[in-house]
């Protein structure tokens, strides 16, 4: 199998296993165990991997709260933040193509009686800021929009979408999983007051993330916890805190960091490749999604007159996903919010190119899509 679904998660890096390793056996304690050298080592380790992920992102390390996820992060600072803001605002705004971790926070704190806007975007995956800026008002509490896009890869304004909300006193979360690690991203210069991040996304383990929580900036930023029960991570989080995961993020993070220039151009000229060799030999073919505002080793294309579910089941050895979920046939809304037709929405593919990928996968891929969309469209009756 060629592996090309880097969005959907990654291989854990060797050497963020080999750091992981020892935090299971030999050196096991728990971080919130202070009595005794165990509980030290650990401790040490979770904040030497808060730094190597502070670093990442432009923050203070002790802006980092762990959790489980990005899941988890994204409901922490959206739930966390409404509840935290209740007495005085009552009005939430996102965007319709944000990831499930967030719509569906937010249709909770809806159906407890919050007021949502959710905006649209335009053709190319973007948002109107000018919509935005309209949309916030006094009463608006939080605003979230996501840094890149999972399914199109469009990286959306985010500073100047931040500025828009605090120029009313809201306060602003951007779901940073699919940007963080792969392009910069600082959250300092954004001025973010929350970023969702998770460590699978780029080279790390799955089921660890963080949230950033400012602490700085005059806006006075808190959150209500979700999880209640010993106080950890600021008495945001509370739970015994995943060591070896967490120095496996923090590793990840670094290792990130030093290489994503040099990363991000060569995922980017192959990205390209695919591309270029994919509009040579296929007609019908769209591209989803800006081109010049997006992630470096994302593709999201569509092909008129095919079926979804025959695609994907045809593209046997590589693997990509589609916006369409095969048993049930709906398709991407992201891809719909954009524009799209159902019909196109449904024989979509989404292209991830990671660390590990090389130019002959790429190749064989492009000319196993033009050979799969010719087959599909000679036995279509259409």
């Amino acid at each position: 199998m060629i592996y090309l679904d880097h969005h959907a998660t990654t291989p854990v890096d060797a050497r963020v296993l080999e750091v992981m390793l020892p935090f299971f056996t030999e050196q096991f304690g728990n971080a919130a165990s202070k009595q005794h050298a165990f509980g030290w080592t650990a401790s040490d380790a979770v904040e030497r991997a808060r730094k190597q992920v502070a670093a990442l992102i432009g923050a203070s390390s002790k802006d980092v709260i762990f959790t489980s996820g990005a899941t988890e992060a994204n409901n922490l600072a959206i739930k966390g933040a409404a509840k935290a803001r209740r007495s005085e605002r009552d009005h939430l705004v996102t965007v319709a193509s944000e990831h499930q971790a967030v719509l569906d926070p937010i249709r909770r704190l809806e159906r407890d009686g919050w007021t949502v806007t959710v905006l649209p975007v335009n053709g190319s995956g973007l948002i109107d800021l000018v919509a935005l800026e309209q949309a916030i008002t006094s009463r608006t509490a939080l605003v979230s929009v996501m840094a890149a896009n999972n399914e199109i890869g469009v990286l959306q304004p985010i500073r100047d979408a931040a500025a828009l909300a605090h120029a009313k006193d809201a306060w602003f979360h951007t779901d940073a999983v699919q940007a963080v690690g792969k392009v910069p991203l600082d959250v300092e210069a954004l001025d973010v007051d929350f970023a969702s991040m998770t460590a699978h996304k780029f080279y790390g383990p799955k089921g660890v993330g963080a949230l950033y929580v400012r602490r700085k900036g005059g806006r006075d930023v808190k959150l209500a916890a979700e999880i209640d029960g010993g106080g950890h991570e600021r008495g945001l989080r509370s739970g015994t805190l995943n060591v070896p995961g967490i120095v496996g993020f923090g590793q990840a993070a670094a290792i990130a960091r030093a290489g994503m220039a040099e990363e991000a151009s060569r995922v980017a000229g192959l990205r390209n490749r695919l591309l270029e060799r994919l509009r040579a030999t296929t007609d019908g073919m769209s591209v989803n999604g800006a081109m010049d505002a997006r992630l470096p080793g994302n593709l999201n294309v569509s092909f008129e007159g095919i079926d979804g579910e025959a695609l994907l089941v045809s593209l046997d050895d590589i693997a990509v996903s589609s916006g369409a979920a095969c048993t049930a046939a709906e398709p991407s809304h992201v891809l719909i919010a954009l524009g799209v037709s159902k019909e196109r929405a449904l024989a979509s593919l989404r292209f991830g190119i990671g660390r590990a990928t090389t130019a002959a996968e790429v190749d064989y891929a492009a000319a196993k899509v033009a050979d799969v969309v010719a087959r599909l469209r000679s036995m279509s009756p259409v």
